[in-house]
């Protein structure tokens, strides 16, 4: 598996992405976001952090660096693109995902861990879970609050576009396990083709039990099995 981690200015996670994919036995490379190519690969991860200090909106400037364009272009083609925290916020907001991220639903940060029931696990990002299974991984945002009116939310039903929903450590859809408010308990979703992934919480912080869990490493073995 041949990877290329978008590096933009604020970006915070893109190390740890680095080291889960290397230690998950893929080949990742850097890339800066002014880079107007894109190195030949299978994945493209957009990581967390807060670029351009998230001025405007969360994700708005870094929908338009060079390099989105190149990204755009490798997800047209069918190739792999995961966007994580602020990268799915730069994900909606350059069109490759419906929807948008807005404040949370208490107006303050959170970080912490929760507990996220897996919606489908017949996708390149997901075939190393079962359907249904509650899985633990950290949030660490501000603006997580998934919203799309209600015919989008329609289509990623009907299309089984919801890959992750917020909730109770039995699976239950509670608003107690709805920490930031998201339409649905929704915490991730897929495009149509299910080649690209957006979702708030970290997976590749919880990679390893030296970091608190690894219930997110299931996520980059599943594409490391399609490479």
């Amino acid at each position: 598996m041949r990877a290329s981690v978008i590096v933009f200015p604020g970006s915070n996670c893109d190390r740890d992405a680095y080291s889960v994919l290397q230690m998950t036995g893929s080949k990742p490379q850097m890339v800066w976001h002014d880079d107007a190519t894109l190195p030949a690969c299978d994945l493209v991860v957009v990581p967390g952090g807060f670029s351009y200090g998230d001025y405007l909106r969360s994700g708005a400037m870094a929908a338009h660096s060079p390099i989105m364009r190149e990204v755009k272009e490798h997800a047209k083609q069918g190739r792999l693109v995961l966007g994580i925290c602020n990268g799915f916020q730069v994900l909606t907001e350059s069109g490759l995902l419906p929807g948008t991220l807005m404040r949370n639903a208490k107006l303050k940060f959170l970080c912490r861990d929760v507990f996220l029931r897996v919606e489908n696990s017949s996708t390149p990002f997901t075939s190393a879970y079962d359907k249904g299974q509650i899985i633990n991984v950290p949030i660490a945002h501000h603006d997580g609050n998934y919203f799309a009116d209600a015919g989008t939310l329609k289509s990623l039903e009907d299309n089984a576009q919801i890959a992750f929903r917020y909730c109770s450590e039995q699976g239950a859809l509670t608003d107690e396990a709805n920490p930031n408010g998201s339409v649905q308990h929704i915490a991730g979703i897929y495009n149509k083709e299910k080649n690209v992934l957006g979702m708030m919480p970290h997976p590749e912080r919880h990679s390893e039990k030296a970091t608190g869990g690894a219930d997110g490493r299931a996520l980059f073995e599943s594409l490391l099995a399609v490479a």
